[in-house]
């Protein structure tokens, strides 16, 4: 389901944003402007290799225009020492439940705000007002711990540490999205990492997989950047695989947990 826009033209400029032209109307970029005020817009580079990662290499001219939507979440991402914590303590599961469509670990993420399918030109607005909103936030001290389930379907690993700070982090992304104009499903926060799918015939594998990381506390790490995230879905055969559209770091100060002072990392 492709999230809500406003009408073309609308689609207005975010909170804190600079200026980006998205073809909906709205103030140009410098970049959209050649020499003489003629130049076609191009993206810039992380978007051109966003576009190479989802397998999207033809030049971006008119006789080969780029997908009209992408898939779209805001999420942060466990630093890999911390994942590969995880994944050891999930080799049992991973040899008793073959069966279970198993999310690659390259793929964790923590999703903050997920925005569903939206028109491939939203995507230079929401990268200017990421950008700029991110090292306004602190670092956040967070960890996985235990294991859960969703409908015994869906497995996930708990998420410990400064909930607070992470509440406060989507509640602010959530409010940006939506003063750029993009209306998507505003669920509460549940904080998790998910880590598996069942089949709608296999009710059993997946809470007996929650229960065998009962007893699972990983370590504390910081979380270094925002994530921007877009999928595949929908651009051929295979699994779904997520990338990067652009990540941006998080300021350099951090929230002591308890009493909210800033510290330096």
């Amino acid at each position: 389901m492709i999230s809500s826009l406003r009408p073309f033209g609308v689609l207005r400029r975010c909170s804190g944003a600079q200026a980006v032209s998205t073809g909906l109307g709205g103030p140009a970029s410098p970049a959209r402007a050649g020499a003489a005020g003629q130049g076609a817009w191009r993206p810039s580079v992380p978007w051109e290799r966003s576009r190479a990662a989802f397998g999207l290499t033809s030049p971006l001219v008119d006789d080969h225009p780029e997908p009209s939507t992408l898939r779209v979440f805001v999420a942060l991402a466990p630093p890999d020492d911390a994942k590969d914590e995880l994944a050891r303590a999930l080799q049992p599961a991973y040899a008793t439940y073959p069966q279970l469509r198993w999310n690659r670990i390259e793929d964790w993420h923590v999703t903050l705000a997920f925005l569903g399918e939206l028109p491939s030109t939203a995507v230079p607005l929401l990268r200017s007002a990421l950008a700029g909103r991110a090292a306004s936030h602190p670092a956040l001290q967070l960890g996985l711990r235990g294991g859960g389930h969703f409908d015994q379907r869906l497995l996930w690993s708990g998420i410990d540490g400064d909930l607070e700070g992470l509440q406060i982090l989507a509640a602010d992304v959530r409010a940006l999205v939506r003063s750029c104009g993009i209306e998507f499903g505003d669920r509460p926060l549940r904080p998790h990492l998910t880590l598996a799918r069942s089949r709608r015939d296999d009710p059993t594998s997946v809470p007996q997989a929650a229960a065998g990381l009962t007893g699972f506390v990983g370590r504390q790490w910081w979380t270094e950047r925002l994530h921007l995230v877009g999928s595949n879905i929908g651009r051929g055969p295979g699994p779904i695989r997520y990338r990067d559209i652009e990540a941006w770091r998080l300021g350099t100060a951090v929230r002591a947990v308890g009493d909210g002072a800033l510290t330096e990392p």
